[in-house]
């Protein structure tokens, strides 16, 4: 690879009339659906969007070769989208012009790339105190840049100090965290004991089966990490619940397949009897048959629970709570049966509508 750039930059710099423009370089026409994308998300309209995936084409060719020409005194690289062209830092003067014939914008900075990228990997050795939340080599800056929760500067100066002129401070309301998905079938975990499978994403959570948690028990998520309360539950009776999500994980409209493409549901309209129909949960997996009846009592040990659809799905302990969908159509989540899935068996689950109206949910659909 360096040597095709530096044989790039022999034919370009040689030239010097020669330049990597948007019209020079070929690439696949964009989807409408990215088109669409980036004009809702970066408020620009269709023929703004196409030109910029256009110029970001170019740049992205020409930043190999402006390095390659910069060398030693390269000082980084960035599209800079007001002037539709590639910002190309050197520390060089000199060089300048060339990188302007070759395309670019030049900029003089202080720092050479290879520098800040050495003083950013000195900091990822470091254990940095909790009021600094990440540091990351800032290319338009020609720094790396440190960030802190706001008011607490001061925790940066150990970090500060192993890097000198190259840091940059700034301080931030922003508050780091992982981002975890909820997802149908998926396993949670009820009190630190208990096992069940999440149904569906509701707006603020989840949905599940009333036996699996009470009103204040605390649930973990796949991970075992902290994902949130149950806030309301009945069964028996019914056989429904609703837990309601911290801020750690994010609703989603999948429903894990267990071996395939997860399934995106798009709404939550109720099948017919003898239609097909899956169901994840999270001892099992993922298992199909078809709607044998509709509003039936099952009259378990605990109590009797009506308006339960009937399959000849199998399923298992800890499966309990999980999303039954037909096509891309949620439809339930399950309550209990009987046998296993070795042996067969009759499977009910809990239709989701009438949890969602029950509670005044809103299902995530994608």
């Amino acid at each position: 690879m360096k040597r095709m750039a530096v044989a790039a930059v022999a034919v370009l710099a040689g030239a010097l009339a020669t330049t990597v423009s948007p019209a020079a370089v070929a690439a696949p026409e964009p989807s409408a659906d990215l088109l669409a994308a980036m004009q809702r998300d970066l408020g620009l309209n269709a023929q703004q969007a196409a030109d910029r995936l256009r110029q970001e084409s170019a740049a992205a060719v020409l930043q190999h070769v402006a390095k390659g020409f910069a060398g030693d005194e390269f000082g980084g690289a960035w599209f800079d989208a007001s002037i539709g062209k590639l910002v190309v830092g050197v520390t060089d003067v000199a060089k300048a012009d060339r990188l302007r014939r070759l395309g670019a914008e030049p900029r003089t900075v202080a720092h050479k790339a290879s520098d800040l990228d050495s003083a950013k990997a000195r900091l990822d050795a470091e254990k940095a105190p909790a009021e600094v939340t990440g540091w990351y080599v800032d290319t338009r800056a020609n720094a790396v840049t440190i960030t802190v929760k706001r008011g607490q500067a001061g925790a940066a100066k150990s970090l500060v100090d192993k890097v000198g002129a190259l840091a940059k401070v700034v301080e931030t309301d922003e508050a780091p965290r992982v981002l975890k998905d909820i997802r149908g079938g998926d396993a949670y975990y009820i009190n630190n004991a208990g096992r069940c499978s999440v149904g569906f994403a509701v707006q603020g959570g989840f949905v599940s089966a009333g036996h699996c948690g009470s009103p204040g028990d605390t649930v973990a998520g796949v991970d075992k990490t902290a994902l949130g309360t149950f806030q309301q539950s009945s069964f028996p009776g019914n056989d429904y619940s609703w837990v309601k999500a911290n801020s750690n994980w994010t609703a989603t409209a999948k429903v894990n397949h267990y071996g395939g493409a997860d399934v995106v549901v798009s709404g939550h309209t109720e099948s017919a009897v003898g239609a097909s129909i899956c169901r994840s949960g999270s001892t099992t997996g993922w298992h199909c048959g078809e709607v044998q009846a509709k509003s039936q009592t099952v009259n378990y040990q605990e109590g009797s629970v009506s308006g339960l659809t009937r399959t000849n799905v199998c399923a298992e302990p800890g499966d309990s709570g999980g999303s039954w969908v037909s096509g891309t159509q949620a439809q339930g989540v399950t309550s209990g049966g009987s046998g296993d899935c070795t042996s067969g068996g009759t499977t009910y689950f809990q239709p989701v509508n009438e949890i969602l109206s029950a509670y005044n949910l809103t299902l995530v659909t994608g």
